[in-house]
């Protein structure tokens, strides 16, 4: 029986064989129709793409679209590309045509076994096919770099990262595995990625500290959304707010001895505030891997790539997805100003929603499930807005907001947010959502800790009913 390491060698050389054909087929094609998803992994995926056809001066262009828009796509070039979706959709109809060519870049759950014939050419690249789990291993993103690392490409290797921290692959470890670690070597290697262990504060370039700790963690501790207890905090410690010049410090400003002081009183503040069982999950909530793209200035949110994700994801949920792709392509001096206006736009739509639901006690209470109505919330950002909730409320419960669509098929979007410290005993969410959303005659899954479904219309209160039962279940 081979050993874990050798069997991850043969099926990265089983996918690098794929790699070379869709390489082959790239090389061949005059004029490329590429399609990806619209969240930060699809959007960095598709400017991966994008960028190497504008290396090998290929025609082509790039459609951001939904999932359940994939399996009525159509195109009448002679290569179509397909990223971060794909998998779990019937794309017949795109390989249609013997004259026509496909590929298939994702790293969800296929439905397709592989190797399956159609009139058109496929290569479909996947880790689950070789037992590499997608959820973890590798993004969209990540693959389209694999693609483009077979034409020796190293300098992609930092978008690679970017989507798998989009995609929060390094969530509930604090860093990142499997294939990611390959394209993190690559891009250490060549120099546009570093990463450091650090504290896992959001912001660590951009945020005075004493924010960054104020909207630290998923469960509520005394410093929770209290800005002046934060500040009393740190001094407390001996780490100043300020420096010298007057300046208000970020994380990226403290010494590894003031990391360390803040690490152990967290530690210890943590500790008090939940059960025994989940004491010793509480390190990985706090320290972690970060990774930052070298060639990127200091106290700018694309130093770090979870910062820049978030720029990423503002775009894709305002419907702006080719204004991130240009970000990703280098190309941000000729739109800084329209990307401002849209980030800062971004966050105030956030924060006045989340404002929304507090001042309107919009959220109810079930037995093993929290939840709020987000009348009028945009379906893109309810799942944020969940997340952002979540340490105001019960950490110990799953916090879901759901919020109307319209269309040929009205119903309501439902996006899921827990403590990841739920997620480390093993509850997953994303299959659990999934599989209640198909008895309500939906759709969904996700992540273990971030998910969602479409319910239709008549069917939500059942959704809610269902599922409530369903953790109780599962604890």
């Amino acid at each position: 029986m081979k050993d874990t390491s050798e069997q991850f060698q043969q099926s990265r050389g089983e996918m690098e064989l794929l790699l070379n054909k869709a390489r082959d087929k790239i090389m061949e094609a005059e004029d490329v129709t590429i399609f990806t998803h619209t969240d930060c992994d699809g959007i960095t995926a598709g400017g991966i793409l994008s960028s190497i056809l504008d290396r090998l001066e290929i025609d082509h262009s790039v459609n951001f679209v939904e999932i359940n828009e994939v399996e009525e796509l159509n195109t009448d070039t002679d290569l179509t590309i397909i990223s971060d979706l794909g998998a779990g959709q019937d794309i017949s109809q795109l390989c249609r045509s013997s004259s026509n060519s496909t590929i298939i870049l994702d790293h969800h759950p296929p439905i397709r076994k592989l190797g399956t014939q159609y009139k058109g050419d496929l290569v479909e690249i996947n880790p689950n096919y070789y037992g590499l789990d997608g959820s973890y291993t590798i993004s969209g993103g990540g693959l389209s770099y694999l693609l483009a690392k077979t034409m020796h490409y190293y300098d992609y290797s930092w978008m690679g990262i970017l989507s798998a921290v989009g995609d929060m692959q390094n969530s509930m470890t604090g860093r990142l595995r499997g294939l990611n670690t390959e394209i993190l070597n690559d891009g250490v290697e060549v120099g546009c990625v570093n990463y450091i262990n650090d504290l896992l504060l959001y912001g660590r370039n951009t945020r005075p500290l004493f924010v960054a700790l104020s909207y630290f963690g998923d469960i509520h501790i005394p410093l929770t959304n209290n800005r002046n207890e934060c500040i009393h905090f740190l001094e407390s410690l001996d780490i100043p707010v300020k420096n010298d010049m007057g300046t208000v410090r970020c994380l990226c400003d403290l010494s590894m001895d003031e990391k360390s002081r803040l690490f152990h009183e967290l530690l210890k503040m943590m500790t008090r505030e939940v059960p025994d069982r989940y004491i010793k999950y509480i390190p990985k909530l706090i320290s972690g891997q970060s990774y930052e793209f070298t060639f990127e200035k200091e106290y700018t949110p694309y130093r770090d790539a979870s910062e820049y994700s978030t720029v990423i994801n503002a775009c894709g949920r305002n419907g702006r997805h080719e204004l991130g792709m240009e970000v990703i392509k280098g190309n941000r001096d000729k739109i800084s100003s329209q990307l401002d206006v849209l980030v800062k736009s971004h966050k105030r739509y956030l924060a006045q929603s989340m404002s929304r639901i507090q001042e309107d006690n919009s959220v109810e209470f079930l037995d093993n499930l929290q939840y709020f109505y987000g009348e009028g919330i945009k379906p893109s950002v309810v799942g944020t807005v969940a997340g952002m909730l979540l340490s105001s409320y019960d950490w110990q419960r799953p916090i879901m907001g759901y919020t109307h669509i319209d269309g040929d098929e009205p119903g309501f979007k439902v996006s899921l947010r827990c403590s990841k410290l739920l997620g480390y005993e093993g509850i997953h969410f994303g299959n659990l959502v999934r599989d209640v959303a198909s008895k309500c005659g939906g759709s969904g899954g996700g992540h273990s800790v971030a998910c969602g479904a479409y319910i239709p219309e008549d069917n939500i209160d059942e959704f809610i009913h269902l599922l409530n039962n369903s953790i109780n279940f599962n604890f």
